[in-house]
Protein backbone atom coordinates (compact mmCIF):
# COMPACT_ATOMS: atom_id res chain seq x y z
CA UNK A 1 0.00 0.00 0.00
CA UNK A 2 1.60 3.30 -1.08
CA UNK A 3 1.86 6.31 1.15
CA UNK A 4 -1.22 8.53 1.20
CA UNK A 5 -1.21 12.24 0.47
CA UNK A 6 -1.55 12.85 4.24
CA UNK A 7 1.53 10.69 4.85
CA UNK A 8 3.54 12.58 2.23
CA UNK A 9 2.43 15.92 3.69
CA UNK A 10 3.52 14.75 7.16
CA UNK A 11 6.91 13.65 5.80
CA UNK A 12 7.45 16.97 4.04
CA UNK A 13 6.48 18.94 7.15
CA UNK A 14 8.80 16.81 9.28
CA UNK A 15 11.77 17.32 6.96
CA UNK A 16 11.05 21.05 6.83
CA UNK A 17 10.86 21.22 10.63
CA UNK A 18 14.03 19.16 11.14
CA UNK A 19 16.03 21.18 8.59
CA UNK A 20 15.03 24.56 10.01
CA UNK A 21 15.56 23.39 13.59
CA UNK A 22 19.03 22.06 12.77
CA UNK A 23 20.11 25.33 11.14
CA UNK A 24 18.84 27.38 14.09
CA UNK A 25 20.50 25.06 16.60
CA UNK A 26 23.85 25.25 14.82
CA UNK A 27 23.66 29.05 14.85
CA UNK A 28 22.70 29.49 18.50
CA UNK A 29 24.35 26.32 19.77
CA UNK A 30 27.83 27.16 18.49
CA UNK A 31 28.47 30.18 20.77
CA UNK A 32 26.92 28.32 23.73
CA UNK A 33 29.14 25.28 23.14
CA UNK A 34 32.19 27.48 22.60
CA UNK A 35 31.56 29.31 25.86
CA UNK A 36 30.94 26.08 27.79
CA UNK A 37 34.17 24.57 26.44
CA UNK A 38 36.36 27.50 27.47
CA UNK A 39 34.83 29.32 30.41
CA UNK A 40 35.82 28.83 34.04
CA UNK A 41 32.80 30.72 35.33
CA UNK A 42 30.66 29.19 38.06
CA UNK A 43 27.75 29.57 35.64
CA UNK A 44 29.15 26.79 33.46
CA UNK A 45 27.55 24.11 35.63
CA UNK A 46 24.04 25.59 35.83
CA UNK A 47 23.95 26.55 32.14
CA UNK A 48 25.30 23.16 31.10
CA UNK A 49 22.61 21.51 33.21
CA UNK A 50 19.88 23.64 31.65
CA UNK A 51 21.08 22.74 28.14
CA UNK A 52 21.12 19.03 29.05
CA UNK A 53 17.68 18.98 30.72
CA UNK A 54 15.88 17.54 27.65
CA UNK A 55 18.05 14.43 28.00
CA UNK A 56 16.38 13.48 31.28
CA UNK A 57 13.01 15.24 31.29
CA UNK A 58 9.99 13.47 29.74
CA UNK A 59 9.00 15.19 26.48
CA UNK A 60 5.50 15.81 27.85
CA UNK A 61 6.97 17.86 30.72
CA UNK A 62 8.88 20.07 28.29
CA UNK A 63 5.84 20.30 26.04
CA UNK A 64 3.58 21.22 28.95
CA UNK A 65 5.73 24.12 30.12
CA UNK A 66 6.26 25.32 26.56
CA UNK A 67 2.48 25.21 26.10
CA UNK A 68 2.05 27.42 29.15
CA UNK A 69 4.85 29.79 28.08
CA UNK A 70 3.67 30.17 24.49
CA UNK A 71 -0.04 30.17 25.35
CA UNK A 72 -2.27 33.24 25.76
CA UNK A 73 -1.43 33.61 29.46
CA UNK A 74 2.29 32.84 29.11
CA UNK A 75 5.15 35.30 28.99
CA UNK A 76 5.96 34.75 25.32
CA UNK A 77 2.31 34.32 24.46
CA UNK A 78 1.40 37.72 25.89
CA UNK A 79 4.40 39.28 24.15
CA UNK A 80 3.50 37.90 20.71
CA UNK A 81 -0.12 38.94 21.23
CA UNK A 82 0.99 42.48 22.05
CA UNK A 83 2.81 42.51 18.71
CA UNK A 84 -0.36 41.42 16.95
CA UNK A 85 1.07 37.98 16.10
CA UNK A 86 -1.33 35.95 18.20
CA UNK A 87 -0.06 32.93 20.13
CA UNK A 88 2.54 30.49 18.82
CA UNK A 89 0.83 27.36 20.13
CA UNK A 90 -0.61 25.01 17.51
CA UNK A 91 1.49 26.61 14.79
CA UNK A 92 4.58 25.65 12.81
CA UNK A 93 6.55 28.41 14.55
CA UNK A 94 5.62 26.88 17.89
CA UNK A 95 6.87 23.51 16.65
CA UNK A 96 10.20 25.07 15.70
CA UNK A 97 10.60 26.65 19.15
CA UNK A 98 9.75 23.38 20.87
CA UNK A 99 12.09 21.41 18.62
CA UNK A 100 14.96 23.82 19.26
CA UNK A 101 14.52 23.45 23.02
CA UNK A 102 14.10 19.67 22.90
CA UNK A 103 17.02 18.96 20.54
CA UNK A 104 19.42 21.51 22.05
CA UNK A 105 21.72 19.05 23.91
CA UNK A 106 22.09 16.85 20.83
CA UNK A 107 23.76 19.77 19.05
CA UNK A 108 25.49 21.63 21.85
CA UNK A 109 27.22 18.65 23.47
CA UNK A 110 28.95 17.33 20.31
CA UNK A 111 30.09 20.87 19.52
CA UNK A 112 31.31 21.38 23.08
CA UNK A 113 33.30 18.14 22.93
CA UNK A 114 34.80 19.16 19.57
CA UNK A 115 35.85 22.58 20.85
CA UNK A 116 37.31 21.08 24.03
CA UNK A 117 39.34 18.58 21.98
CA UNK A 118 41.03 21.39 20.07
CA UNK A 119 42.74 22.65 23.20
CA UNK A 120 44.38 26.04 23.63
CA UNK A 121 47.60 25.53 21.65
CA UNK A 122 46.20 26.27 18.15
CA UNK A 123 44.45 29.36 19.52
CA UNK A 124 47.64 30.59 21.15
CA UNK A 125 49.54 30.14 17.88
CA UNK A 126 46.86 32.11 16.04
CA UNK A 127 47.12 34.87 18.65
CA UNK A 128 50.88 35.12 18.14
CA UNK A 129 50.17 35.68 14.44
CA UNK A 130 47.91 38.58 15.44
CA UNK A 131 44.73 36.91 14.30
CA UNK A 132 41.60 38.53 15.73
CA UNK A 133 38.92 36.35 17.40
CA UNK A 134 36.81 36.12 14.24
CA UNK A 135 39.80 35.08 12.09
CA UNK A 136 40.80 32.53 14.73
CA UNK A 137 37.31 31.04 14.80
CA UNK A 138 36.82 30.76 11.05
CA UNK A 139 40.42 29.83 10.15
CA UNK A 140 41.37 27.61 13.08
CA UNK A 141 38.49 26.57 15.33
CA UNK A 142 35.88 25.89 12.67
CA UNK A 143 38.04 23.61 10.46
CA UNK A 144 39.34 21.65 13.45
CA UNK A 145 35.84 21.22 14.87
CA UNK A 146 34.33 20.13 11.54
CA UNK A 147 33.66 16.51 12.65
CA UNK A 148 31.80 17.87 15.68
CA UNK A 149 29.61 20.03 13.45
CA UNK A 150 28.79 17.03 11.25
CA UNK A 151 27.85 14.94 14.28
CA UNK A 152 25.81 17.77 15.79
CA UNK A 153 23.91 18.36 12.53
CA UNK A 154 23.13 14.65 12.08
CA UNK A 155 21.99 14.14 15.67
CA UNK A 156 19.99 17.36 15.77
CA UNK A 157 18.20 16.55 12.52
CA UNK A 158 17.49 12.93 13.42
CA UNK A 159 16.29 13.76 16.93
CA UNK A 160 13.89 16.37 15.60
CA UNK A 161 12.48 13.91 13.07
CA UNK A 162 11.72 11.43 15.87
CA UNK A 163 9.92 13.87 18.19
CA UNK A 164 6.45 13.05 19.40
CA UNK A 165 5.55 14.25 22.90
CA UNK A 166 6.75 17.83 22.57
CA UNK A 167 5.29 18.46 19.12
CA UNK A 168 1.96 16.91 20.06
CA UNK A 169 1.69 19.03 23.22
CA UNK A 170 2.42 22.40 21.60
CA UNK A 171 1.40 21.71 18.00
CA UNK A 172 -1.56 19.43 18.28
CA UNK A 173 -2.59 17.45 15.23
CA UNK A 174 -3.41 19.87 12.43
CA UNK A 175 -3.01 18.41 8.90
CA UNK A 176 -0.31 20.10 6.76
CA UNK A 177 0.41 22.52 9.61
CA UNK A 178 1.57 20.65 12.72
CA UNK A 179 0.98 16.96 11.95
CA UNK A 180 4.48 15.48 11.65
CA UNK A 181 5.40 11.87 10.87
CA UNK A 182 5.39 10.64 14.47
CA UNK A 183 1.89 12.03 15.02
CA UNK A 184 0.72 10.61 11.69
CA UNK A 185 1.88 7.14 12.73
CA UNK A 186 0.02 7.54 16.01
CA UNK A 187 -3.14 8.49 14.09
CA UNK A 188 -2.85 5.39 11.90
CA UNK A 189 -2.45 3.11 14.91
CA UNK A 190 -5.30 4.78 16.77
CA UNK A 191 -7.52 4.23 13.73
CA UNK A 192 -6.24 0.61 13.49
CA UNK A 193 -4.80 1.34 10.05
CA UNK A 194 -1.85 -0.93 10.65
CA UNK A 195 -0.86 -1.30 6.99
CA UNK A 196 -0.41 2.46 6.61
CA UNK A 197 1.37 2.60 9.97
CA UNK A 198 3.76 -0.14 8.79
CA UNK A 199 4.70 1.82 5.67
CA UNK A 200 5.38 5.03 7.56
CA UNK A 201 7.05 3.38 10.56
CA UNK A 202 9.19 1.26 8.23
CA UNK A 203 10.33 4.39 6.40
CA UNK A 204 11.26 5.94 9.74
CA UNK A 205 13.16 2.79 10.72
CA UNK A 206 15.18 2.81 7.50
CA UNK A 207 15.81 6.54 7.81
CA UNK A 208 17.03 6.20 11.41
CA UNK A 209 19.34 3.33 10.46
CA UNK A 210 20.86 5.29 7.58
CA UNK A 211 21.38 8.34 9.82
CA UNK A 212 23.18 6.28 12.45
CA UNK A 213 25.17 4.46 9.78
CA UNK A 214 26.34 7.80 8.36
CA UNK A 215 27.24 8.98 11.86
CA UNK A 216 29.28 5.92 12.80
CA UNK A 217 30.90 5.75 9.37
CA UNK A 218 32.07 9.35 9.68
CA UNK A 219 33.55 8.57 13.10
CA UNK A 220 35.37 5.51 11.76
CA UNK A 221 36.74 7.57 8.87
CA UNK A 222 37.97 10.19 11.29
CA UNK A 223 39.62 7.49 13.44
CA UNK A 224 41.27 6.05 10.35
CA UNK A 225 42.74 9.43 9.46
CA UNK A 226 44.05 9.79 12.98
Amino acid sequence: MPLSSADIAAIWLTLKLASLTTVILLIIGTPIALWLSRTRSWLRGPIGAIVALPLVLPPTVIGFYLLLTLGPNGVLGQFTQSLGLGTLTFSFTGLVIGSVVYSMPFVVQPLQNAFSAIGTRPLEVAATLRANPWDTFFSVTLPLARPGFITAAILGFAHTVGEFGVVLMIGGNIPEKTRVVSVQIYDHVEAMEYAQAHWLAGAMLVFSFLILLALYSSRQTKAGWS
